[in-house]
């Protein structure tokens, strides 16, 4: 019998940590929909709800995620990333997507989402993908994709994209946020406004402060 109810309490104790850990993220809509209302003057985490009777089907709709993105810049990739603020239907319910376009070595460079996880799926070429676990570890966790492979990046963790094929390649991610956010590590370190002293950098990357006043030169 005691061993039953010490059996019974860890159950116990495991369903509220799994609850809490549910909980976790986005909440769960308290209604059918809630339609982001982009001209109200009320602040809330998300956006207020439009009345109902003014939502249509096109606030629920984007159009264009089949067509093919232009590379052709630094980094030969186009990112097409429907969130809320393009589809207003998706306020509240925890979700949206991102298409991905890729010239030959086109690269999505290390950066992470505050506030999702990503599972992202290939659907033409070859796709090196990537992500680091947390300190103290820092283990790179890294795979080479084919088409219809799926690769999962946990919630938060610092993680890259690269076409390593000889043709163009074309991803699909879906997100567990409305807003997931991207923090590029780069532009983070090197780009921020204002500036974050070069002698910070300079200890925290151990290198010559002509190196970091050179990488910050692209953003600047």
């Amino acid at each position: 019998m005691a061993n039953l109810m010490i059996i019974i309490d860890i159950v116990s104790v495991l369903a509220v940590i799994w609850a809490v850990v549910a909980l976790a993220n986005e909440a769960s809509p308290l209604q059918d929909f809630c339609v982001a209302d982009f001209n109200s003057t009320v602040r809330v985490n998300g956006f207020p709800c439009l009345d109902p009777k003014q939502v249509t089907a096109d606030h629920f709709l984007f159009k264009g995620l089949n067509i093919t993105g232009n590379t052709s810049n630094f980094l030969g990739v186009f990112v097409n990333r429907p969130t809320v603020n393009e589809i207003p239907g998706l306020n509240t319910l925890g979700i949206s997507t991102v298409r991905v376009d890729y010239a030959p070595q086109g690269v999505v460079p290390p950066h992470r989402h505050p506030r999702a996880t990503e599972i992202l799926t290939v659907l033409e070429g070859t796709v090196l993908v990537g992500f680091v676990t947390s300190n103290p570890e820092n283990r790179l966790i890294s795979k080479v994709l084919e088409k219809g492979d799926v690769f999962v990046f946990p919630f938060g963790l610092v993680h890259f994209q690269q076409n390593v094929g000889p043709g163009n390649a074309v991803t699909m991610a879906f997100l567990n946020s409305q807003n997931p956010g991207v923090i590029l590590v780069a532009n983070t370190l090197f780009g921020s406004t204002p500036r974050i002293s070069d002698d910070v950098l300079t200890n925290a990357l151990q290198v010559d402060v002509s190196i970091i006043t050179k990488l910050k030169e692209p953003y600047h």
